[in-house]
């Protein structure tokens, strides 16, 4: 389902995020927040919340039938008031 390596956790780790909060964000029903071309792939931002009620942006890429995490950060204010209007939810 997830495609995992040393990189994607070290680099997700350097903002505070695990890769298990990245998959929860993914698995808890995320808000789409658009799509991103990098290098010719295209790149998903997803924001949600972990079981722990953080809301994160995670950014993913499809690399075959896997999903690959590429970054993961907690969420600027702008993306949480996205979320939560998207939500219909008020999330502190």
């Amino acid at each position: 389902m997830f495609d995992w390596d040393d990189d994607n956790i070290r680099h997700i780790a350097e903002h505070g995020v695990t890769h298990e909060e990245a998959e929860q964000v993914l698995l808890n029903d995320p808000v789409y927040g658009g799509t991103q071309e990098h290098e010719s792939e295209d790149r998903f931002v997803e924001v949600g919340v972990t079981d722990a009620m953080r809301i994160l942006v995670v950014i993913t890429t499809m690399r075959g039938e896997l999903t690959r995490v590429v970054t993961a950060y907690p969420a600027s204010p702008a993306f949480r008031k996205f979320y939560s209007m998207e939500k219909g939810v008020k999330y502190e």
